[in-house]
């Protein structure tokens, strides 16, 4: 499978509002090989998460496995509707692909209600809480030309990756 070219901030598909996968599309092999090569991109990058626009393709389609150690978290969500449900205003750190090695702190819901269709048509719906949240309300975003940053509140907070790496991510606790 290819690792496709990630669009980078500045690049207008990254601020087009992506049109919805038509029906026809729904099951076809045309769509499973981008789904396909959307993970293995997000793979390769690290990352978390990947929305079509991201890799030039203006359709309303995301892939995210918010633990990249279990399969189960892996999800296709084809013309997702998000409705929030938690608390707003939960503020923590992001990245993005397409803004490379830099980071800040963004507001989101802690949970949210994703509805989507598979990559054969079937409909489902599930809440996610915490990251899982986050990472789809990020994607999600995407597909309506909206990125990280447009969703700070402050950005002092904004800084490159060795510096967030430094003074800002997560450590790991001593036993």
């Amino acid at each position: 499978m290819p690792i496709l070219k990630v669009a980078r901030m500045g690049h207008p598909v990254l601020r087009r509002k992506a049109s919805e996968v038509e029906p026809e599309y729904l099951g076809g092999p045309e769509l499973a090989e981008i789904i396909e090569d959307m993970f293995e991109t997000m793979v390769e990058y690290a990352g978390v998460g990947l929305a079509a626009p991201q890799v030039h393709l203006g359709i309303r389609l995301f892939v995210m496995q918010f633990d990249p150690d279990d399969e189960e978290t892996l999800r296709f969500a084809v013309n997702p509707k998000l409705t929030p449900l938690g608390n707003e205003g939960w503020e923590e750190w992001e990245g993005c692909l397409s803004v490379p090695d830099i980071h800040g702190r963004v507001p989101r819901n802690d949970r949210v209600r994703l509805e989507a269709q598979d990559h054969e048509g079937r409909v489902y719906a599930e809440e996610l809480e915490g990251f899982a949240a986050r990472v789809c309300q990020h994607e999600y975003d995407h597909l309506d030309g909206l990125i990280f940053i447009d969703r700070m509140r402050d950005y002092s907070t904004l800084c490159f990756g060795e510096e967030y790496r430094r003074y800002h991510a997560p450590r790991p606790k001593a036993d």
